[in-house]
């Protein structure tokens, strides 16, 4: 029989905690309010999420509590599903989390359930997860739930999640080959610098013969890359540290993101993907009935740098003032060019907004689709040009002191 922890308000107001042996949560309520108790809490501790193999149980440390992108994403379809099809929203949840064959994500699904029964709005359950569920993803439960079209919403940002993962995997696939050739690149230079020119050098301390100035800069580079080598991957890695330590901090990330905007080719790319993202995001909250306003409080959240979050957010201001929102965002220049808002303002007289923003949206990421394979396609050839360049000039550095070495040996 299942086990359930618990933490409750006695009548003279402390507050008490114990286990009970029920055989649902309803029943381990009513035996604690029998008690005289007011419940705070109750969780399951003993019993294993049904569905999941006993025989694929690890260790306590050796189990992952990281819900994957995969297991939020089928819950997120499976939920749309299961509410659409007219089941309750605690029954879909026990659905979920019974079902579920990861034990991490079973075990957040359950910790919904629970949260739920206990009459908790589902995106306020959510929001207590912040490193399982995005603050845009709970945006968008929210605005379903006030709205009563949870199902779709949900359905939405199933769809949302697709998108992401075939952005991502098309960003980390154009990334690859590069990749490989600058850590390919980087093994070849410190080989030769750490194991190959060191043999040349003795050969030259040999002979007392005086050195070009190329093959001097090239020892003297190997020479420290053997005796400080240790000490700089030492400081390479305190200063990502230390990086990522003052990152955390708002004003240092705002500085960040704003000189990311402003970096000639990087800038104008993340501008473009941002834009995408907010556009199919409003045109699709706008489609299901979500007022402007709020589909602007929550699409902003979606850009992912908070320079462009500010900017929506003073037209956000501005929409509620009466103003149109292709007037509105007319100052967000960093992220809607001129053509764009003039789609926007045409969309708004006509009545097809919702339409437009979407299609503004997939006409710019087959356009930022198209620009990445052609930067891809510039990268290769040039990676290739610098790592036989790297490689050529030390390979002429070492050879022409042997020429030196002959006419000294004559």
């Amino acid at each position: 029989m299942p086990v359930f922890e618990y933490r409750a308000l006695q009548a003279n107001g402390a507050v008490t905690q114990g286990r009970v042996d029920a055989g649902g949560r309803q029943d381990a309520m009513r035996m604690i309010e029998d008690r005289g108790l007011k419940p705070l809490r109750i969780a399951e501790t003993t019993a294993a999420p049904a569905g999941a193999n006993p025989g694929l149980k690890l260790p306590a440390g050796w189990v992952s509590k990281r819900v994957p992108f995969a297991a939020l994403e089928d819950f997120t379809r499976s939920l749309s599903s299961l509410l659409t099809a007219g089941v309750p929203l605690s029954r879909a949840l026990t659905i979920l989390y019974k079902e579920c064959s990861n034990q991490a994500a079973a075990a957040k699904w359950r910790e919904l359930h629970d949260l739920v029964i206990d009459g908790v709005p589902l995106a306020e359950a959510m929001s207590r997860s912040p490193d399982v569920f995005p603050r845009v993803y709970i945006a968008m439960v929210e605005s379903g739930e006030a709205g009563g079209f949870l199902d779709v919403v949900l359905a939405q940002i199933a769809d949302f999640q697709a998108r992401e993962k075939e952005l991502r995997a098309k960003v980390v696939a154009a990334l690859m080959y590069p990749a490989v050739l600058l850590v390919l690149a980087i093994g070849v230079v410190i080989f030769l610098l750490v194991f190959f020119i060191p043999r040349f050098q003795t050969l030259f301390e040999g002979f007392d013969a005086a050195l070009p100035l190329l093959t001097q800069v090239i020892v003297g580079v190997s020479e420290a890359v053997r005796r400080y080598g240790l000490f700089v991957v030492a400081g390479i890695g305190a200063a990502f540290y230390f990086g990522r330590t003052w990152l955390r901090r708002d004003g240092s990330r705002r500085a960040v993101e704003m000189a990311i905007l402003r970096a000639p080719v990087i800038g104008p790319l993340a501008a473009q993907i941002a834009m995408a993202r907010f556009c199919r995001m409003l045109g699709t909250l706008l489609g299901v009935g979500v007022p402007l306003v709020n589909g602007l409080n929550v699409a902003r959240r979606s850009l992912g740098n908070q320079v462009l979050i500010d900017l929506v957010a003073d037209s956000t201001e501005r929409v509620k003032k009466g103003e149109p929102l292709a007037a509105s965002l007319a100052d967000c220049r960093a992220l809607f060019p001129g053509s764009s808002l003039e789609m926007i303002s045409v969309a708004e007289e006509t009545g097809r907004l919702d339409q437009e923003l979407v299609r503004l949206a997939t006409v710019t990421e087959i356009v930022l689709d198209r620009q990445m394979k052609t930067a891809v396609a510039m990268a290769e050839p040039l990676m290739l040009f610098l790592i036989a360049g790297f490689i050529g000039v030390i390979f002429i550095g070492m050879v022409i002191p042997i020429f030196t070495i002959q006419d000294y040996i004559k």
